[in-house]
């Protein structure tokens, strides 16, 4: 898991450093309003999703633009950028470090999902939006014996 988190961590620098040296994919990253696709699975949010060396870059806007944050990905890792509010983003390796005070004000919303990766956003009580960013659960694939008797 160590050896992932160094590849993630290596991937993200040389796509933000190549992001600065070309009109790349991630241009628009960390901006109110990038000038891409919303991609959000809920109309109460904006998600925007940018690739660039390999590594997904998924920001989560409120609607009014504000940049609630974003999470690095690449092969079921994930890494929290540090933009909006980065402490209230957790990922599988990494828990979110806000307010211990604050308890979900609302049910978790599904806002983003891919092939890889789910974002759900919490409305917490002290104003804040939680996110949470999986590895996508995917429920088409069978195993072996089920696939092999019944069909995928």
């Amino acid at each position: 898991m160590k050896m992932s988190r160094a590849v993630l961590a290596v991937g993200l620098v040389l796509g933000l450093s190549g992001a600065a040296w070309a009109g790349t994919p991630a241009a628009g990253l960390g901006q109110a309003w990038p000038n891409t696709t919303d991609l959000s699975r809920s109309p109460h949010y904006h998600v925007y999703s940018f690739t660039q060396g390999g590594v997904r870059y998924i920001q989560v806007n409120a609607l009014d633009g504000t940049v609630l944050g974003a999470v690095g990905t690449v092969g079921g890792e994930f890494i929290v950028l540090p933009m909006g509010n980065a402490a209230r983003v957790a990922t599988p390796q990494q828990p979110a470090a806000g307010s211990d005070a604050a308890t979900p004000a609302a049910a978790p919303t599904p806002v983003y999902r891919d092939s890889s990766t789910t974002i759900t956003a919490t409305p917490m009580s002290d104003g804040s939006t939680q996110l949470q960013a999986t590895p996508a659960v995917t429920t088409d694939v069978c195993d072996a014996v089920t696939c092999s008797t019944h069909g995928a």
